[in-house]
């Protein structure tokens, strides 16, 4: 059974989340805002974090921000806006997907799987016991840890696995689609957009100067790749 958090302000959604995500088979913690949500993150062991992005107190960007000081625990972002902005913020935060309000079921639930299917994957099973190094990079499988140029550098569980599949496939092209498909695990729809700003957030944390990447680079019209 898995621990689900779910934060939002209206009482509402709470209850009718936590009818869908028991209907699973999970068990669902309740929280009403930020401040809220980051204490019953100490206090239990959750597996996944479906929050909202307006709220009182404290809102879900600055909860999220906090809560990825400290855990990669899979964050599923609820907004009741459809620009553009609040996603992108989510995403370069630290969020791992999102879903805007109001919300279907059946969708909500695929993406709750899939999130906490990439999460267990990660942390247990078969893993490869090896070092990845390419320039000045070197990411070890084996502790989750990606250096540059001996420094560690805090990634998001999302970043890691992209700059892993990039680095286990050095010069391979890999379109926006085939990144979401194979990171996320669903259905590419609307992945351009997810993939741009996780990439770009990547390039903020291994590049010297983003704006010239040494390392990810795009390939126009096609995708992107890792090179030496």
């Amino acid at each position: 059974m898995y621990n689900i958090l779910v934060c939002d302000d209206e009482k509402d959604i709470v209850s009718a989340l936590k009818i869908y995500l028991m209907a699973e088979g999970y068990q669902v913690f309740e929280a009403y805002n930020g401040m809220e949500a980051l204490k019953l993150m100490e206090e239990n062991d959750i597996q996944l974090v479906l929050m909202d992005i307006m709220m009182p107190k404290m809102d879900g960007i600055e909860a999220m921000t906090r809560l990825r000081e400290k855990s990669n625990v899979p964050v599923i972002l609820l907004t009741a806006k459809s620009e553009d902005t609040d996603k992108v913020l989510g995403l370069t935060v630290g969020a791992d997907d999102y879903i805007t309000k109001p919300f279907n079921p059946i969708e909500l639930q695929a993406r709750v799987k899939s999130q906490l299917r990439r999460y267990m994957q990660l942390g247990g099973g078969n893993v490869k016991k090896e070092v990845l190094a390419i320039g000045g990079i070197e990411l070890d499988d084996r502790t989750k840890e990606v250096t540059l140029d001996g420094e560690k550098v805090s990634l998001t569980r999302t970043e890691y696995d992209i700059l892993k599949l990039l680095m286990e496939n050095q010069g391979k092209v890999f379109s926006p689609n085939q990144i979401y498909s194979l990171v996320w695990n669903d259905d590419p729809y609307g992945a351009e957009n997810t993939v741009a700003v996780h990439i770009r957030h990547l390039r903020e944390k291994i590049e010297y100067n983003p704006a010239e990447p040494r390392y990810l680079k795009a390939v126009w019209g096609r995708g992107y790749k890792i090179e030496g």
